[in-house]
C-alpha cells in the first residue's frame, strides 16, 4: 500500500481509539453513582443512552459528508471532526453534569465530520474499484487496533481509576490524530483539499440562513423545556430516537430528488435502499454489545481469571481481537465471494451471522436466570459472530456505497449509509426498553430470528438486487422501448 494508505490507517486507528473507548464505558459510567464521579442514571436510560448517542452522530453524518463535499473539502472536514472530538472529551473529563450534556454531542459532531469524510478520502484516493474493498477491509485491521487497545486501557482507568482520566486520554490521542493528518497533508497532493462542488454564493447565503434558524429553533426549545422543567435524561433520549426516524427518510428523499441525479442514478439509490435498511438492522443488534450485552458482563458473568476480577468493559476487546484475527484472510478472500451478488450475499451472510449470535445469546440468558454467573465464553462466542459479520459487511457497504452515485455525491452517500446505521441504534434506544418487559430468552431469540430471516430474503432477492444497483443509461433507455413496444402491442 502507499504512503497516503498508511497515513489514513494510521489516523483512523487513533481517531477510533476514543470511539471505541467511550464505547466500552458509557454505559457503566452513565449507571455509576453520582459519588463515584459517574451519571447516577437508572439502569435502563443507561442502556438506551449508548443507541441514542450513536444514533445521533449517525444522524449528523450526512451533514458532515455535505460539508466535506460542497464547504470544506474532505481534507479539511477531517482536521475539524479531530477538534471537535478533542473538545468533546475534554468536556467530559470534567466532573460535572454539564461536562457530559456538551461533551457527548460534541464528540457526536467530531464523529459524524470525521468519519464519512475518511471513507471519501479512501475511495478518491484509490479511484477505481480495484483493491479498494481489500483496503477497506484492512482498514478494519487499524480500527480494530484501537477497538482491541480502547477498551482495555480506557475501560482499566474509567472503572478502577477515573472516568476523567480516562476522557483525557481519549482527548490527546485526538490531539495526535489531527496532528498526524496536518503533517502528512503532502502525500495526498490535490485530492480532498477543496469542495468537490462548491457552494456557489447563494447556495451559501442560504445555508447560512438555514443553519442559522435550525439552531436558533433547537435553542428555544431546550429553553422552553428546562424552564417548564421538563429536560431529562429520557426526554432526550426519546427525542433522538423520533429524529433517528426521521432524518433518514427526509435526507434520502433530498439526496434522490437532487437534479444532478440522472434517471438511472435514482434507480441505483431505489435498490440500494434495501441495503441500507439490511445495515439498520445489523448495526442495531451489533449495539447491543455496548449496551445491554456490557450490562450482563457486570451482572451476570464470571469475570475471575487467574484469581483476578477483570474490568466489565474488558470482554469489549473480544470483537476486535477477532477482527484483527479474521480480517487479513477475509480481505484476501472477500473479494471473490458470490461474484456480481457479492453485496447480497455478503450482508445476508452478515445479519444470518449477527442473528445466530442473538439465538446463542438467548439460550445464554436461560441459564443465567437461575443466579449462576456464567463463564464468559458465551459472550465471547457471541461477539465472534458480531466480528464475523463486522468484517464482511461494513466492508461491502462502504465499497458498494461509493458506486452508487457519482463521486460528487460521495460524502453525502456515505453520509446516508451512517445516517441508517445511526436508525439502527435510535431503534435500538428503543427496542432496549423492552428488556424491561419482555423476557430476556424470547428478547434475544426475537431479535436474532429477526436477523436470520432477513439475512435469508436477501440471499434469496439476490438478483433482483443486483440488477438494479448495476442499472446504468442502456439499462433505462431498454425499459423505455420496452413500455413503448408494450403500448404499441396494445
Amino acid at each position: 500500500m502507499p504512503r497516503w494508505y498508511l497515513t489514513l490507517f494510521t489516523s483512523d486507528a487513533l481517531e477510533r481509539f476514543g470511539f471505541y473507548g467511550l464505547q466500552a464505558i458509557l454505559v457503566l459510567y452513565a449507571a455509576a453513582p453520582a459519588s463515584r464521579g459517574g451519571l447516577g442514571l437508572p439502569v435502563t436510560d443507561a442502556a438506551t443512552l449508548f443507541g441514542a448517542w450513536i444514533g445521533f452522530m449517525f444522524m449528523l453524518s450526512i451533514a458532515g459528508g455535505w460539508l466535506g463535499d460542497r464547504v470544506l473539502g474532505n481534507r479539511r472536514a477531517l482536521l475539524a471532526g479531530c477538534v471537535a472530538g478533542m473538545a468533546g472529551y475534554l468536556c467530559l473529563a470534567v466532573p460535572a453534569g454539564w461536562g457530559a450534556a456538551v461533551g457527548l454531542p460534541l464528540v457526536a459532531v467530531g464523529g459524524a465530520v470525521y468519519k464519512p469524510n475518511h471513507q471519501a478520502m479512501i475511495n478518491l484516493m484509490f479511484g477505481g474499484s480495484r483493491g479498494r474493498e481489500a483496503g477497506i477491509s484492512l482498514m478494519y485491521v487499524a480500527t480494530q487496533v484501537s477497538a482491541l487497545a480502547a477498551p482495555l486501557l480506557v475501560g482499566y482507568l474509567g472503572e478502577r481509576v477515573s472516568w476523567s482520566l480516562a476522557f483525557g486520554v481519549a482527548a490527546l490521542v485526538m490531539l495526535t490524530t489531527a496532528v498526524q493528518i496536518k503533517v502528512s497533508a503532502a502525500q495526498f497532493g490535490d485530492v480532498g483539499q477543496r469542495p468537490v462542488r462548491p457552494l456557489t454564493a447563494g447556495e451559501r447565503t442560504s445555508a447560512v440562513r438555514r443553519t442559522g434558524l435550525a439552531a436558533g429553533l433547537l435553542a428555544a426549545v431546550v429553553l422552553g423545556l428546562g424552564l417548564a422543567g421538563m429536560l431529562s435524561v429520557s426526554l432526550a433520549i426519546g427525542l433522538v430516537g423520533v429524529f433517528s426516524v426521521i432524518v433518514p427518510i427526509v435526507c434520502y428523499v433530498v439526496v434522490y430528488r437532487n437534479p444532478g441525479l440522472e434517471a438511472h442514478h435514482r434507480r441505483r439509490l431505489r435498490a440500494f435502499l434495501f441495503v441500507f435498511l439490511g445495515s439498520t438492522l445489523f448495526w442495531m443488534i451489533i449495539a447491543h454489545a455496548a449496551s445491554l450485552l456490557n450490562l450482563f458482563a457486570r451482572d451476570h458473568v464470571d469475570r475471575h481469571v487467574f484469581g483476578m476480577e477483570i474490568p466489565a468493559s474488558w470482554l469489549q476487546a473480544a470483537t476486535p481481537l477477532f477482527i484483527l484475527l479474521l480480517a487479513p484472510l477475509i480481505a484476501v478472500g472477500l473479494p471473490a465471494l458470490a461474484g456480481r451478488y457479492h453485496v447480497p450475499v455478503k450482508l445476508a451472510i452478515g445479519l444470518v451471522l449477527v442473528g445466530g449470535g442473538f439465538l446463542i445469546m438467548s439460550l445464554t440468558t436461560v441459564f443465567a436466570a437461575s443466579g449462576e454467573k456464567v463463564s464468559p465464553l458465551w459472550l465471547v462466542i457471541v461477539y465472534l459472530t458480531h466480528a464475523c459479520g463486522e468484517v464482511i459487511v461494513a466492508a461491502v457497504i462502504i465499497s458498494a456505497a461509493a458506486e452508487v452515485l457519482p463521486p460528487g455525491f460521495m460524502g453525502r452517500t456515505l453520509g446516508l449509509m451512517w445516517l441508517f446505521a445511526g436508525l439502527g441504534g435510535g431503534l435500538g434506544s428503543g427496542v432496549v426498553r423492552l428488556a424491561e418487559v419482555v423476557p430476556e430468552p424470547l428478547y434475544y431469540l426475537g431479535l436474532g430470528g429477526v436477523a436470520t430471516a432477513c439475512g435469508l430474503a436477501f440471499a434469496l432477492g439476490r438478483r433482483a438486487l443486483v440488477n438494479g444497483l448495476t442499472a446504468g443509461p442502456r439499462t433505462e433507455q431498454a425499459e423505455v422501448d420496452t413500455q413503448a413496444v408494450r403500448e404499441g402491442s396494445r
